[in-house]
C-alpha cells in the first residue's frame, strides 16, 4: 500500500500530460483537510463531550468548538450556544488521516458504491459527508449508541473541477463509475 504523500510527490510525472503541466510548481497538492461536525440538535452536554472526544481520537488533534454567531429563534439557538466542532489538519497528520480515510474508512462504509463527482466544487475542493463516525477504527463497538455524522473537506490548490477530479482519482479516491455519462444523457433528453 503506497501512502498518499508518496503519490502526491510523484504526481507531476504522472499527471503532466493529462493536465498539461509545464512546471513542477504547477503540480496539484492537498493543502489541508477540515473535519467538522454539527451538534445543533444535541441539547445534552454529554453528547457534546462525546463528539469532542471522538473527533479528537479520529483526527489525532484537539478540536475547536464552534459557537452560534447570532440568535435564531426558529432553530432555538442563542448567540454563543455550541453548534459544532471543527479541526483542521495539515502536514503529516493530514496524510495519516487521508490514508485512513481512503484505505480503511471508505471501504467500511455500509452500501458504499463510490464518491460523487458532484461533491467537487468549482474551486477544486472536495467535501465528503459521512453519516456515521463508526467507520473509523477509533470508534469502538461499545460506543455505537452515540453515532454522529461528519463532513470531511479536502482543500487542494487546483482551480477547476476536472483537474481536481483527475488529481483525486490519481491519489486513489474511489469515484462512482459512469456518473458523468448519466448526467450528459439527462441534459440531452431535456433539450
Amino acid at each position: 500500500m503506497i501512502s498518499l504523500k508518496e503519490k502526491q510527490n510523484k504526481a507531476f510525472e504522472a499527471l503532466k500530460t493529462t493536465l498539461g503541466l509545464k512546471n513542477k510548481m504547477q503540480t496539484p497538492k492537498v493543502l489541508k483537510v477540515v473535519l467538522s461536525s454539527g451538534t445543533g440538535s444535541f441539547k445534552d452536554k454529554n453528547k457534546n463531550k462525546v463528539v469532542d472526544d471522538r473527533l479528537t481520537k479520529i483526527s489525532g488533534q484537539k478540536v475547536m468548538l464552534k459557537v452560534a454567531k447570532k440568535s435564531v429563534a426558529t432553530f432555538k439557538v442563542r448567540e454563543g450556544d455550541p453548534v459544532g466542532y471543527q479541526v483542521t489538519l495539515r502536514g503529516q497528520r493530514m496524510f495519516d488521516f487521508l490514508n485512513k480515510l481512503v484505505y480503511i474508512a471508505l471501504p467500511r462504509t455500509k452500501d458504499f458504491r463510490g464518491l460523487s463527482v458532484h461533491a467537487i466544487d468549482n474551486m477544486g475542493n472536495f467535501t465528503i459527508g459521512m453519516k456515521e463516525n463508526s467507520v473509523f477504527p477509533e470508534s469502538s463497538d461499545e460506543e455505537l449508541k452515540d453515532v454522529f455524522g461528519l463532513a470531511v473537506t479536502i482543500v487542494t490548490n487546483v482551480k477547476d473541477k476536472v483537474a481536481a477530479k483527475t488529481f483525486l482519482e490519481y491519489l486513489g479516491f474511489p469515484f462512482k463509475k459512469g456518473e458523468e455519462e448519466k448526467r450528459r444523457k439527462g441534459k440531452k433528453k431535456r433539450e
